[in-house]
């Protein structure tokens, strides 16, 4: 099929290199310049395992090209696939204007009767909204929308893409099912149709219910660490429950970061409001997820008391391993803390190799894990990067004389037992019960 994707930052540009690994005829649209003549050369907007590799055949075959002015490039796609990134401010609310305005960009140079496939993510009703505001502004054009909530995780998304557990796809029509069972099927036979409203719905629905999970998990294993319970157990006795299964988002440890489970938290909650619908629990997850991201700040205060004379390594700067992304992590606000407080700092991510320039000399970055942990007090296991289950308690313990590490997901569980000059703190681990 020939497919227009549309917005070429994480999503899109992983959606655009995937279609056309399959064979489809892609052009990728996106109004950054500098961005279209990154892509062209093959560069990625970032960093996601495999995409580079993707993009640099897709060009190679024909398949897959890039513009950045709508027009000719685009006046014969039969479906506008919009997996334009939604941008998400610090407070976790989402410019779904943007997107839409991205949309009605392109639509003039598009054939009259294209396929508009959404994935962006956008409040439940944003479908039947540019459906109208369509209906006025281009009346001659016979829009179809759909709607097919994205679910790639950074640094899977090219896997994710290419073998989902299933497609959820939201249609007007059967003629629309029969479009995009053309598109999708190669993919997956997989697929779950249902209204778009639904497929809108179901989108938030999800990351409701992880966000609620990670969530409800902390705060049982807070209660742990008080009573000399393990989390760990518990999380255990939950997951052989059929009723919650095995792959159930129960384990104790760090707060959820980054916008997009919060996102989908802020859409349900403006949602109810403006529904006059109350919905305590749903309102009270980010209140409790934000008071758990002070966990790490909690324990070095405790065990640390006075961080103006302590050195603290972190490992992992990343918003999860498998991506260079900075932006809401958890760790570079946590280190943004520990300068305010005095603390020296010592960091190693294996994808960072420059530091945010706000941090002036305050942090050291070192190209070896190992190096970071010479003379510190502490070490903080911030980003999961696999390459530090490989580094052992004796080679901590050489750099330095005695060691705190705070895991919070118990992502390096060899240290627990480690013995003599390390003490290793996890969230939900037992502690004295008074």
């Amino acid at each position: 099929m020939r497919i227009c994707v549309l917005g070429l930052w994480h999503l899109g540009s992983v959606t655009a290199a995937c279609l056309a690994s399959l064979g489809h005829r892609v052009v990728g649209l996106d109004f950054d310049a500098a961005r279209i003549a990154n892509l062209n050369g093959g560069i990625a907007p970032v960093y996601e395992p495999g995409l580079e590799d993707l993009l640099g055949r897709g060009l190679a075959s024909g398949n897959l090209r890039f513009a950045s002015t709508a027009g000719d490039p685009i006046n014969d796609v039969e479906v506008l696939w919009v997996a334009c990134d939604t941008p998400v401010d610090d407070d976790d609310d989402a410019d779904t204007e943007s997107v839409v305005r991205q949309i009605e960009r392109a639509l003039p140079a598009m054939s009259a009767d294209v396929m508009v496939l959404i994935s962006s993510q956008l409040p439940v009703g944003s479908v039947r909204r540019l459906e109208r505001s369509a209906a006025a502004n281009f009346p001659s054009r016979r829009l179809r929308v759909a709607y097919c909530p994205e679910n790639l995780r950074l640094g899977r998304a090219v896997s994710d893409f290419l073998h989902p557990d299933r497609i959820v796809v939201g249609v007007r029509s059967e003629v629309d099912r029969e479009c995009l069972h053309e598109l999708l099927s190669p993919i997956t036979q997989s697929i779950v149709w249902m209204s778009v409203e639904s497929a809108e719905m179901t989108k938030h629905a999800i990351n409701a219910f992880l966000a609620a999970s990670v969530v409800f998990a902390n705060e049982i294993a807070a209660i742990c660490e008080s009573v000399g319970a393990d989390a760990k157990d518990v999380e255990q006795g939950l997951k052989t429950d059929r009723r919650i299964g095995p792959g159930a988002y129960l384990a104790p440890g760090g707060a959820f970061a980054g916008g997009t489970l919060a996102r989908d938290i802020r859409f349900l909650d403006r949602t109810s409001r403006d529904c006059g619908t109350i919905a305590p629990m749903l309102s009270a997850v980010l209140p409790s997820n934000d008071a758990h991201k002070l966990w790490v700040q909690r324990k070095l205060r405790m065990l640390c008391p006075d961080l103006a004379h302590t050195t603290v390594a972190v490992w992992g700067l990343t918003y999860k391993a498998g991506t260079d992304t900075l932006r809401r992590s958890a760790s570079i606000e946590l280190c943004d803390w520990m300068i305010r407080e005095g603390a020296t700092i010592h960091v190693h991510d294996p994808a960072v190799k420059n530091l945010p320039e706000r941090w002036g000399a305050a942090v050291t970055r070192y190209d070896d894990p190992v190096a970071a942990v010479d003379g510190a007090h502490a070490l903080v296991m911030a980003t999961e990067w696999p390459e530090y289950r490989a580094i052992g308690a004796d080679q901590l313990l050489r750099c330095t004389e005695r060691l705190l590490v705070l895991d919070a997901n118990r992502f390096l569980p060899h240290l627990a037992a480690a013995g003599d000059g390390l003490t290793y703190v996890a969230v939900g681990m037992p502690g004295k019960v008074p």
